[in-house]
């Protein structure tokens, strides 16, 4: 699943068999598996749409995101490819009904959801490991994204990881979320246009490495 960036699919796999589905699935054949690729469009409802429409239609064994992301520290440039192991959904806030901070879901035991280890482990040793800041808005501002890192403790910030990772807990599917830097703590939205096909491709290019050790 990616969320705007798919030329990189095609380059890596080809043109790949339509489904001709309503949602617009392509069928690509790697090495060891069957690999149906979705763009979702950009924020959380379209991913989690998407991730329980190829749950509930192709029965899918596990959930591949990949993509572009802000960095919210300075010591992250566009190009780096990263891990995400846990996941703040920083916009959803129960605070004045439950008295919990902004991001809580009851159900977890603190409001870093974990990303399952199923799948984490299998990624390359060398790429970071992070906490991606997600929400419904696309965040360029420097300071903003220095909170996000202060509040949260995340590295990287993006639009589509919160859902992506509590609809496949919901489902009991495990997910591996991967994401390349597109704009630095500093670069906002004229360097994500620039650096945003390069990195999607080398993101890709690690998580391909994962699919193949299946």
């Amino acid at each position: 699943m990616v969320a705007v960036e798919d030329d990189a699919l095609r380059q890596r796999f080809g043109e790949g068999r339509p489904t001709k589905d309503k949602m617009g699935v392509t069928l690509y054949q790697t090495k060891n598996c069957q690999l149906y690729a979705i763009r979702c469009g950009a924020g959380e409802i379209y991913a989690a749409a998407a991730t329980q429409y190829l749950i509930d239609k192709y029965k899918v064994a596990a959930v591949l995101n990949y993509g572009v992301v802000g960095g919210c520290t300075d010591n992250l440039h566009p190009g780096e490819v990263c891990v995400v192991v846990k996941v703040a959904h920083y916009q959803y806030d129960l605070f004045a009904v439950d008295n919990v901070p902004a991001g809580r879901y009851l159900e977890y035991p603190d409001r870093l959801l974990p990303v399952s280890t199923a799948f984490t482990e299998l990624a390359s040793p060398e790429l970071r490991r992070v906490v991606c800041a997600s929400g419904d808005k696309f965040v360029g501002d420097a300071a903003e994204k220095l909170w996000l890192h202060n509040e949260f403790g995340a590295d990287i910030c993006d639009m589509e990881s919160a859902a992506i990772l509590l609809t496949c807990d919901r489902n009991r599917v495990p997910c591996l979320i991967i994401k390349a830097v597109a704009d630095s703590l500093s670069g906002g939205a004229a360097e994500y246009w620039r650096e945003k096909n390069q990195t999607a491709k080398s993101c890709l290019d690690y998580a391909v490495e994962v699919i193949d050790g299946l």
